[in-house]
C-alpha cells in the first residue's frame, strides 16, 4: 500500500486503475478459498493444497514485479491472490482437524494473527523497502518469502485431515455390544459426531465389517481393521460452498464479519493518500503507522482466542455440559462490535480531518483491529461449529462475503472521502457497523430455531 503512489507513477496509471490492484486482489482472495475448500472436501487434502497454492503464489508474484504496465499487474495480483487465499478455507478445516471445539477458539485466534497481521505488518516492511529500493523489489521479497514458506511446509506440514471414526473412537480390547457395530457419529443427523462434526478421512476406521447378527465375537476381533476409502463419487461443485448462505444465520453471520473487515481494510486503503495529505508522510513513514493497527490485531487475537474458550466452557457447564452453538458469541464480541470498532473508526475520521496530531488516528486504527478481531472470531468459530463436517465450505462462503464487502467499501472509500471528508466517512463506517452487530444479536437470540429449521440443530 505505501508503494501505490510510487506504482502509479513508474507505469503512468490513473488512480482507479493502481486502486484495482488492491480492490481486485482482495475480490479474488474471496473467490479463491471457495474452489480450494471444494478441493479440500471433495479429495480429503489439505497439505497438497497448501504447497500448490504457495506455487501459483510464487510464480504470480514474481511476475508482478515484471510487470510493464499497470494492466498486467492488475492480472497477476488477481492470480495472486488465489494463491494466497487457500488458508482463509482450509485452515479453518485444518483448525477443526488438530482442535477439539472447547479449544478452538484460542485456536482460530492463532490462525488469524497471520491472516490480520500480515496486511498490517506487510506495509511497514514494504513501506522501507520501496523507499530503498523501489515498488518492485518487494514483490521480490514475496516471492522470497513464498520459497521459504514452500519449502518449510514440504518438511515439516503433514497431511491433517482428519479421520473422526479413528481418532473420536481410538481401538479399544474391550468387546462391543451388539448393534454398535456402526460409529454412532455417523449416524447422527448431518452426518456429526459427538462435537457435531463428522469429515471422512482417505481412511475410515471399521470397526465392524460386514456386521450381521449372527457374527458373535467377531465384532470385537474385526476391530481396528482399516479399508481404503472408494474414490470420491460425482463431480466437484464449488457452488455448494456458496449455497450455504441460503441459511438465514449463515449470511447474518458472514455480513457483519464482511462489514467489520472491510471496515478495517477502507482505513488502510485510504490511509497513505490521507497521511500524504495531511501529515506529508513519506511511503517508510506511512508504512511505519500500520503498527498501531498491528499491535491492535495482536492483542485482539490473544484477547479473543481466550476469552472465546472461557466463556464457552463456563456456559457449558452452567448447562450441565450441554452445548449450545450460540454459546460461541461469546460476551467479549458484544463490546468489541457495538463500542470498539464504531468508537475507533470516528476517532481515525474525525482527528485526521482535523489534522490533530497522526498518533490520534494510529490509536483509532488500532482500536478498531482490536475490536474486529473479537468480532471476526467469535462469528467464524460459531459458524464452523454450527455446520459441522463442512468447516472449510462455509468459511470460504463467508470470506467470499467479507472479502466481497471489503472490495465495494475499499472502492467507494476514496471518492467519499473526496467529496465528504474521512469525518463524515467514518460516520457511515460506524453506522453500518452497529447495524451489523444487530445481526449477531438476532442470530445469538434466533440462532438456535434458525439453524433447526435449516437442518442444523443441536443434537
Amino acid at each position: 500500500l505505501p508503494g501505490l503512489p510510487d506504482i502509479q507513477r513508474d507505469l503512468h496509471a490513473s488512480q482507479i486503475s493502481v486502486a484495482l490492484t488492491t480492490s481486485l486482489f482482495i475480490l479474488f482472495g474471496g473467490i479463491g478459498p471457495i474452489l480450494w475448500a471444494s478441493m479440500s472436501d471433495f479429495y480429503h487434502i489439505r497439505r497438497f493444497l497448501y504447497l500448490s497454492s504457495l506455487l501459483i503464489f510464487i510464480g504470480a508474484t514474481l511476475g508482478c514485479g515484471l510487470s510493464p504496465n499497470v494492466w498486467v499487474l492488475v492480472v497477476l495480483r488477481c492470480v495472486q491472490s488465489v494463491g494466497t487465499s487457500v488458508t482463509m478455507s482450509v485452515g479453518a478445516g485444518t483448525v477443526t482437524d488438530c482442535w477439539e471445539i472447547t479449544e478452538r477458539g484460542s485456536a482460530f485466534s492463532i490462525l488469524f494473527v497471520g491472516q490480520f497481521l500480515g496486511p498490517l505488518v506487510g506495509p511497514i516492511i514494504g513501506g522501507g523497502i520501496v523507499t530503498a529500493l523501489g515498488w518492485r523489489a518487494t514483490f521480490w521479497f514475496c516471492g522470497a518469502y513464498g520459497v521459504f514458506l514452500f519449502s518449510f511446509l514440504l518438511i515439516f506440514l503433514p497431511e491433517t485431515y482428519r479421520i473422526d471414526s479413528h481418532w473420536d473412537h481410538p481401538q479399544s480390547t474391550e468387546k462391543k455390544p451388539r448393534g454398535h457395530g456402526l460409529d454412532p457419529a455417523s449416524s447422527a443427523p448431518g452426518g456429526g459426531d459427538a462435537h457435531g462434526e463428522q469429515r471422512r478421512g482417505s481412511h475410515l476406521h471399521h470397526q465392524q465389517r460386514n456386521h450381521h447378527p449372527n457374527d458373535g465375537d467377531s465384532d470385537s476381533e474385526e476391530e481396528g481393521v482399516y479399508v481404503q476409502e472408494p474414490p470420491p463419487q460425482g463431480t466437484m461443485n464449488p457452488v455448494k460452498s456458496i449455497a450455504l448462505l441460503r441459511h438465514r444465520f449463515v449470511w447474518l453471520i458472514a455480513l457483519q464479519v464482511g462489514i467489520c473487515f472491510g471496515t478495517m481494510f477502507t482505513i488502510e486503503t485510504i490511509v497513505p493518500d490521507l497521511y500524504d495529505k495531511e501529515y506529508h508522510f513519506e511511503s517508510w513513514q506511512t508504512g511505519l503507522s500500520f503498527l498501531g493497527a498491528g499491535i491492535g490485531n495482536v492483542l485482539g487475537a490473544i484477547v479473543s482466542g481466550r476469552l472465546s474458550d472461557l466463556f464457552l466452557k463456563k456456559a457449558r457447564d452452567q448447562r450441565g455440559g450441554l452445548s449450545v452453538k450460540e454459546d460461541r458469541l461469546t460476551l467479549n464480541t458484544w463490546p468489541g462490535g457495538f463500542i470498539c470498532v464504531p468508537l475507533g473508526v470516528l476517532i481515525f475520521g474525525w482527528c485526521t480531518r482535523s489534522s490533530i496530531s497522526v498518533w490520534a488516528p494510529i490509536v483509532g486504527f488500532g482500536v478498531v483491529c482490536f475490536g474486529m478481531s473479537q468480532v471476526y472470531s467469535a462469528g467464524s468459530a460459531y459458524l464452523v461449529d454450527s455446520i459441522p463436517g463442512k468447516g472449510a465450505s462455509v468459511t470460504a462462503c463467508s470470506n467470499l462475503v467479507r472479502l466481497l464487502m471489503a472490495c465495494v467499501l475499499s472502492l467507494a472509500a476514496k471518492p467519499i472521502s473526496l467529496s465528504i471528508g474521512p469525518g463524515y466517512l467514518s460516520v457511515v463506517l460506524a453506522g453500518i457497523n452497529v447495524m451489523g452487530m444487530c445481526f449477531y444479536l438476532l442470530v445469538k437470540l434466533k440462532g438456535t430455531s434458525l439453524r433447526r429449521s435449516a437442518g442444523y440443530g443441536d443434537i
